[in-house]
């Protein structure tokens, strides 16, 4: 198996995200790739009272048909992190594990990074950080055409593709067994499993 697992940006990424990373020793981020809407690349779900939630970061496009991904600016004329942070809170308040890391993500969140890819990075790595991944992650320098390779999961982990992924059970504040719980952020594992949050990916 290659040591190298080739992915999109992905803002709070689903649990798919990081089941992917656990098998490889590097990750390697898509940095040169045309922004893709509809992606996790600025958006993510939860688990509400409601069902699943979506959370999207606003971003600013520009008048290019096609901009690339370390270029995308957030648009900060709306007040998303507020309504991010207070879905989060009304989702995972209750949480066994929503005290211990709840902080440091809002802390990320309210700093107004300039770049979704920025947001992403230090999001992704915080949350590696409180799950105990231990990996390197670097940038690509420049785009490589998708060849089908095993470890390019660019373009597989996507909230419109069908995945043979399949999220394990556990104890969770709403149920979760509805459709499309594989889409959930890796929030959902972390806030109601921490330390544990790998034996569930």
């Amino acid at each position: 198996m290659p040591a190298t697992v080739y992915l999109s940006t992905a803002y709070l990424p689903p649990s798919e995200y990081f089941a992917a990373i656990a098998e490889y020793d590097e990750v390697l981020i898509e940095n040169e790739e045309n922004y893709l809407k509809q992606s996790y690349r600025n958006r993510c779900y939860i688990l509400s009272s409601n069902g699943i939630q979506m959370l999207s970061v606003p971003v600013l496009l520009g008048s290019l048909h096609k901009t690339p991904i370390r270029d995308i600016r957030i648009d900060y004329s709306k007040r998303w992190q507020q309504v991010h942070l207070g879905a989060i809170m009304s989702s995972y308040g209750s949480s066994p594990f929503f005290l211990y890391y709840f902080e440091t993500l809002q802390k990320i969140i309210l700093k107004n990074h300039i770049y979704i890819l920025d947001l992403n990075q230090e999001l992704l790595m915080a949350i590696l950080g409180m799950i105990r991944m231990d990996k390197r992650v670097t940038f690509t320098n420049r785009f490589q055409p998708v060849e089908g390779k095993s470890n390019d999961l660019r373009y597989c982990i996507n909230p419109k593709k069908a995945s043979p992924y399949i999220p394990k059970k556990y104890q969770q504040v709403f149920n979760a067994d509805i459709p499309g719980s594989r889409k959930l952020s890796i929030i959902d594992i972390l806030f109601n499993t921490g330390p544990e949050t790998r034996v569930f990916l």
